[in-house]
């Protein structure tokens, strides 16, 4: 007889190399991109972009690991890495920004109290919602 005490862990969401999805994407989780996606993606966990992960489209999500390509409007909440291999075009809103020598990005970056702001909007949107329903 066997134990059943297995912990359920998280699903990790992957695009692989060769696929291309158009169109947006939202998942509770965590995601890794090693394709290409042309839309918006909404995470509630990390976004990872491999090195021969494209997103065209805007992202947002609670924390960001890029090697990849990203042309698209980035928000993260928590910590943003762009590793030396990262290509963005982009305006980004975040927290922190990690970037390693190498990784090129050209755009505008808005760190801390913007994020903040962003989290309270969404925060009474929420809020009105609610009270609404």
């Amino acid at each position: 007889m066997g134990r059943n005490n297995e912990v359920e862990s998280p699903a990790i969401n992957i695009i692989r190399k060769g696929t291309e999805i158009k169109g947006d994407v939202t998942c509770s989780g965590d995601i890794r991109i090693d394709g290409t996606l042309s839309g918006t993606l909404i995470s509630q966990g990390k976004v990872v972009v491999g090195p021969s992960g494209i997103i065209d489209g805007e992202v947002t999500c609670k924390n960001a690991d890029v090697s990849g390509t990203i042309k698209a409007k980035l928000i993260v909440k928590e910590l943003l890495q762009l590793k030396s291999t990262a290509n963005i075009i982009s305006d980004i809103n975040t927290n922190k920004l990690s970037i390693e020598p190498g990784a090129s990005f050209t755009g505008s970056c808005n760190m801390g109290s913007v994020v903040k702001g962003i989290q309270h909007e969404e925060k009474q949107e929420t809020i009105a919602e609610a009270q609404t329903a």
